[in-house]
């Protein structure tokens, strides 16, 4: 059996070559580190997606993050579909459409809607936890993956909504980076334990990284599905 992921993988042999020695590299240069086997591929495709190291360390996880968004993908089309609910347009447009089509997954942002924009106006509050709010109001909190990258507002209000109103996302990749309540809001939603998360501690974060934890769990899927898929064919009758 062959050990590309077909779909969540470059497509091109050479594409492959490149990416397989690039994991090469980071698995030599990073040494010694903490992170279990499932944890690591995420850490080092986000090590990827920045030649930065730093997240060897920074990445922190909650112990059932990787399980529950794993299972998640693979039970997707089973239950009509799944949602990734993002914070900005930009971790929409960074995930590759094949491979959501693949597991049946849709991505929502609305941030720059316009009751979204008029109700933050009306409340003082921000874009960030407008859409945060609204994307509750739709239903596409619960049982499903909140990715944010950029906003600590929004972060914030996610963590609020799952303490006070007991929202419960799937999982929740909180990764927004700055120098106001980002690192705040990555240390409020590493307290919480009703809800898995993936987070990194201090300031850095960003959409490119939210979108490198994403396609890493898509792998992790994807390998998933090979290996049943296998097994499957050798407990077939003859």
């Amino acid at each position: 059996m062959s050990t590309v992921n077909t779909v969540t993988e470059q497509l091109t042999r050479a594409g492959q070559v490149i990416e397989h020695d690039s994991f090469a590299i980071i698995d030599r240069e990073a040494g010694p580190h903490f992170y279990t086997a499932e944890q690591w591929p995420i850490v080092r495709r986000m090590i990827h997606a920045n030649a930065d190291f730093d997240f060897n360390g920074l990445t922190r996880f909650h112990p059932d993050a990787v399980r529950a968004g794993r299972e998640l993908l693979l039970n997707a089309r089973a239950q009509g579909g799944a949602h990734i609910v993002a914070d900005v347009e930009m971790i929409c447009v960074g995930l590759s459409a094949p491979r959501l089509a693949h597991f049946g997954v849709q991505t929502h942002q609305f941030i720059s809607d316009e009751d979204v924009i008029e109700q933050a106006k009306a409340e003082d509050s921000t874009r960030a936890v407008q859409a945060m709010r609204k994307a509750q109001r739709l239903g596409l909190i619960d049982g499903q993956i909140v990715a944010i990258g950029n906003a600590p507002t929004a972060l914030i209000e996610l963590v609020r909504m799952i303490r006070e109103e007991g929202a419960r996302p799937a999982l929740v990749i909180g990764m927004p980076v700055g120098f106001v309540s980002a690192a705040e809001s990555k240390a409020l939603l590493m307290e919480v334990k009703e809800v898995p998360w993936i987070a990194i501690q201090g300031r850095k974060g960003g959409s490119t990284l939210v979108v490198a934890a994403l396609h890493a769990l898509l792998a992790l899927a994807e390998a998933e599905q090979k290996k049943a898929g296998s097994q499957d064919s050798q407990n077939a009758p003859a």
